[in-house]
């Protein structure tokens, strides 16, 4: 007994070393970061895996371009629609999150409502496809891009507490000037693309230092569901909520 109880000990000491270790790993990557543009996320990496296994092709679209070479229409855009009070908060916004998990749990509680009516149905005729509920994020700005660095992409307690503490390590750590520049440097704009001057390129014909109001919105808007977007970037859903998003610029403290 005495033999498993030190055991267990020694097990749960590892565990802890292991655990800590990895978060003084996290934030020595954070601080490098301070002088260091990172050259890669795990999330950019992992696509570019996804891509050259299922198409064979690498596809990976990205130019670093420094702070003030990124328009300031579109760190006002992106704050408007991703995240308002980016330059106030100390990144999370509680109040967003604990709204998301409403919204959330009403949507998946509707969608197993509908599965249950499709799979009650008796005739072929009347069978549907499963119903899968469509989740919104609160995620801020400093959140995405905790997660986008170094994290996978599957939802649970332990990958959200982790991306939790990296948040705090990167406010803590970086200025919120970096954070934004990292971000715009680095977000996914498209299946491969990634970054404000590959997506102002490929979308606008221009340079990120050169986007106007309108461009940088419908830029944006784009950022939920990039890939879907990105088939459609002039539809209606785009022209009429960038100019939500345009509308919304002008209030925007930009760090």
């Amino acid at each position: 007994m005495k033999a498993g109880t030190r055991h267990l000990g020694r097990l749960g000491a590892l565990l802890l070393v292991s655990a800590l270790s990895l978060q003084v790993y996290f934030l020595a990557r954070v601080a490098l970061m301070r002088g260091v543009d990172p050259q890669s996320t795990s999330f950019q990496r992992s696509e570019a895996w996804r891509l050259l296994i299922a198409e064979g092709r690498f596809a990976w679209g990205q130019q670093w371009v420094d702070y003030p070479a990124i328009s300031v229409h579109l760190k006002r855009a992106v704050i408007a629609s991703e995240d308002a009070g980016f330059s106030e908060h100390s990144g999370v916004e509680w109040d967003a999150l604990e709204r998301a998990w409403e919204r959330n749990q009403k949507a998946e509680a509707r969608a197993e409502r509908l599965n249950e009516r499709a799979a009650a149905a008796k005739t072929a005729a009347k069978a549907r496809a499963p119903v899968a509920a469509r989740l919104v994020g609160g995620s801020t700005i400093t959140q995405q891009l905790a997660k986008n660095l170094f994290l996978a992409g599957e939802r649970n307690f332990a990958r959200k507490g982790q991306e939790m503490l990296i948040t705090f390590m990167l406010e803590a750590t970086l200025p919120k000037q970096r954070i934004l520049e990292i971000y715009l440097n680095n977000v996914e704009w498209g299946e491969g693309l990634f970054g404000a001057e590959a997506a102002a390129r490929r979308y606008h014909r221009t340079s990120a230092a050169r986007l106007g109001p309108n461009a940088a919105a419908r830029l944006a808007v784009m950022l939920p569901a990039p890939k879907r977007f990105e088939k459609r970037p002039n539809s209606a859903y785009v022209s009429g909520r960038a100019a939500t998003v345009q509308a919304r610029m002008s209030a925007v403290d930009v760090p």
